[in-house]
């Protein structure tokens, strides 16, 4: 089995106030998952979203606060893990004056992002 050295995984392009690196899977699809590593600086919040699929979303520096369907918002911090079923809407943001470094589990070969209009209903 490979290891994975994450100071040698390149940046994938991302949203400005933010950086993302694919640590399991490619362009192609060749694995039946993929993991990601996501750093938000203070004050940045992902688009409201979805994923056809489930994700696993792990703090593990930082503080943040995120939202999903069927709840109120909620603080976030290191040692928790979100679990989105398919097709949830939810967003994150990063809070404090540290990054928020998440590890996202996709069970997807593909990373598919669904963004959606607020509807004023996502407490944003």
């Amino acid at each position: 089995m490979p290891v994975v050295v994450h100071d040698d995984v390149p940046f994938d392009p991302f949203a400005p106030g933010a950086t993302y690196q694919t640590v399991v899977g490619d362009a192609q699809g060749s694995t039946p998952f993929r993991l990601g590593i996501q750093t938000s600086s203070p004050g940045y919040r992902t688009p409201l979203h979805s994923h056809p699929y489930m994700e696993a979303l792990t703090v593990v520096e930082g503080e943040g606060e995120a939202w999903m369907e069927g709840r109120e918002p909620f603080p976030i911090a290191p040692g928790m893990t979100l679990v989105f079923p398919a097709n949830t809407r939810h967003w994150f943001r990063a809070l404090g004056a540290r990054p928020l470094k998440t590890f996202g589990l996709h069970a997807s070969p593909h990373r598919v992002v669904i963004e959606h209009e607020d509807d004023g209903k996502s407490y944003w």
